[in-house]
């Protein structure tokens, strides 16, 4: 029996007690991109929280290709989903290239060390996203829509097959909000799985 590739059953979600939204219901094929449109202060974030596992449902369940995803490994999930949060200023001058290098950690055994073949596919994914031009750059020093096409990346190096995105395009000027679209069309245009919020 054919079924969706992600799939929310009646889910709630929320914090201990404090139940943020219930009764939600969602299926998502490979290769679909989904947008959940909400105002701040909505849930959209927690619902994500949900999906990725980091927070566990209040109610109802979600799975991945039938399986119901609530005793996965942490390991497991950073196979799967990559997760681009809200842009962040960033603290520390890495340049772009340890940032996306930052997302093979999903892909290493505890305790080793990046392998050529892990730099070899960080360098595939900036140049697939066009920010070659950045490699060497420090990620403190660039624009907001640089930012997050970086983090968009990172999240890709892990090879995931669901990317979720928590407002990307949100504090962005129009031509950068237009670029980092344009890039998600791409990746669903691949096969990528994406849900996003805005």
């Amino acid at each position: 029996m054919s079924h969706p590739f992600l799939r929310l059953d009646d889910v709630s979600f929320g914090y201990g007690r404090r139940v943020v939204g219930s009764g939600l219901s969602l299926a998502c094929d490979e290769g679909q991109a989904v947008a959940l449109l909400g105002p701040n202060g909505s849930g959209k974030t927690t619902l994500f929280k949900t999906i990725l596992g980091l927070i566990p449902p209040l109610g109802g369940r979600v799975t991945v290709d039938g399986e119901d995803t609530r005793h996965w490994s942490a390991r497991r999930r950073a196979r799967l989903f990559g997760y681009v949060p809200q842009s962040s200023p960033g603290y520390f001058p890495f340049s772009v290239t340890e940032m996306v290098m930052m997302g093979r950690t999903a892909r290493l055994g505890a305790f080793s060390a990046p392998s050529e073949a892990d730099g070899i596919a960080a360098a595939r994914v900036i140049d697939r996203l066009g920010i070659g031009r950045l490699a060497e750059r420090s990620y403190t020093e660039l624009s907001g829509g640089e930012r997050q096409l970086v983090l968009i990346a990172r999240a890709l190096a892990q090879e995931p097959r669901i990317l979720i995105l928590d407002e990307p395009t949100a504090s962005l000027d129009f031509g950068n909000q237009i670029m980092v679209v344009e890039t998600v069309r791409h990746l669903v245009e691949e096969g990528l799985t994406v849900i996003l919020s805005t």
